[in-house]
Formats: structure tokens, C-alpha cells, sequence
């Protein structure tokens, strides 16, 4: 017989919310009444906020609410793997970083979002696990020291992303960045604090190119304005709304 995790609730949300999240990871379990006997070798007890399922000695009691199935389960599965382990998160930086998740090398969550969020939600993925690790690609300078710069809170590795972006075969567009974190992830870097963001001159200019290139009337933003798009300040669009402003034309 299978080690199983067992939802016991009551409350309709959550046991909906829990059995989805356990369905779509193909992990074993099975549910029970609150109060009904749980069957052998049973390890883990998922149960809501306030309710007092018993639980027997040598049986874990994982609560989880409505909305956020997602860490109850990885908790539960972190106790059948024998510990959680040191949370670790690979990001790949870039316009849309890919983030992964990983706790005793195993991926527990995956993202690709902008970067301007990237910090969010890497600070979500790790609030409340013992000394967090994020290790961050070095290959894209300018938004690898932004990254650095915003997780000051974090304790913060800059990897060598050499190589760690994978050959992408048939189906599998768009992966690469999210499969190049797993990656980062698993490769240890140098613990960095802080990242000077002073973008070369050719840095510079190729954000201007894209100022221009994102204008409809070929508008290319100072000097001034790309440096606050390379520290992150500014999205190249935002930068093209201040030039406009301050030059008093109407929008592009």
C-alpha cells in the first residue's frame, strides 16, 4: 500500500481547490470525512482553517485555505519527501524572466512574467521558508543587477547562465527561459548584496533603438530617460510618455 495524503474537510472551497491542485500533479491521495478513520500508513492530513480533524501520532495535519491549495499541497508533498528541504529559486532574466521553484531539486512552481513583477513573486513563492536561496543568471547585465537590487531581502547568488539554456525541440517554444531557471537553479553562483546598474554607451543606445522602434513617428528618447530604463525606473513606453510630456505633443 501507497504512503497517501488524505483531504478531510468540511469546507467545500477548499477540498474543491486542494483535490484540483493534487489531480493536476498526479499525486496519490485520497478523502475523508472529518472525524472518519484514515487508512493505513496514512502520512499527511490536508484539512481548512479551524476545523479540529483528529489526527493521529505520526501523522502530519496540513491546513490549507480557500484560494491557496497550491501551498498546502506543496507542503504535504515536502512531507512525504522527507523534509522540504532549502526552497530554491533559478531565474533567467530578460524583458520576461522565467522563475522556477525548486526544493530538494525538486520544481515545485514555474513562472514567466515581466519584469517588473519578478520580485513579487519571487518574494511570495518564498515568504515563510527557512533562508531561502535566489540565484540569478548573469547573461542579461542590466536586468540581473535590477533583479540583485530588489531582492536586497533575499540572499542572492549571481550564477554563470553559460550553457544553461537548453535545445528546445518540437512543441516546446517558449520553454526555453523557464527551463534555462531550473537550470540556474540547480548551478551555485557568488552571493552578491548589490549590482551597479551604469549601462555602457552601447547599452544605452540600443534602448533608444527601441524607443524608436516602439514609437509610431519614430521618437527616440534622451539620454536621460534610457538610463532610467536601464535601472528599471522607466518601461520603454513609460520613457516615451515622459519625452512627449515634456516636449508638450500630443500622444503618439
Amino acid at each position: 500500500m501507497v504512503t497517501v495524503i488524505v483531504v478531510a474537510t468540511e469546507d467545500f472551497e477548499v477540498y474543491h481547490d486542494v483535490v484540483a491542485e493534487l489531480r493536476d500533479r498526479g499525486v496519490t491521495f485520497t478523502t475523508r470525512e472529518p472525524g472518519e478513520g484514515l487508512p493505513d500508513r496514512t502520512r499527511v492530513v490536508i484539512r481548512a482553517a479551524g476545523e479540529d480533524t483528529p489526527v493521529p501520532a505520526g501523522v502530519e495535519a496540513v491546513v490549507a485555505a480557500a484560494g491557496d491549495a497550491r501551498r498546502a499541497v506543496e507542503e504535504a508533498v515536502a512531507v512525504l519527501r522527507g523534509g522540504e528541504g532549502r526552497t530554491i529559486v533559478g531565474v533567467d532574466p530578460g524583458p520576461r524572466p522565467g522563475i522556477a521553484v525548486l526544493a530538494d531539486g525538486t520544481v515545485l512552481a514555474a513562472f514567466q512574467v515581466p519584469l517588473a513583477e519578478a520580485a513579487a513573486v519571487i518574494r511570495e513563492e518564498t515568504e515563510g521558508a527557512p533562508d531561502p536561496l535566489v540565484r540569478i543568471g548573469d547573461g542579461a547585465r542590466l536586468r540581473s543587477a535590477q533583479l540583485v537590487n530588489d531582492l536586497d531581502d533575499r540572499t542572492v547568488e549571481l550564477v554563470d547562465e553559460t550553457g544553461t539554456t537548453p535545445y528546445l525541440g518540437t512543441g516546446a517554444r517558449g520553454m526555453g527561459d523557464v527551463l534555462a531557471a531550473v537550470n540556474i537553479a540547480r548551478r551555485a553562483g557568488e552571493v552578491t548584496d548589490s549590482r551597479e546598474i551604469e549601462p555602457t554607451p552601447g547599452e544605452l543606445q540600443r534602448i533608444k533603438d527601441r524607443s524608436r522602434e516602439a514609437s509610431e513617428n519614430d521618437r527616440t528618447i534622451d539620454e536621460g530617460l534610457a538610463r532610467r530604463v536601464a535601472a528599471g525606473e522607466l518601461t520603454v513606453g513609460e520613457a516615451l510618455a515622459a519625452h512627449r510630456n515634456r516636449d508638450g505633443d500630443d500622444p503618439a
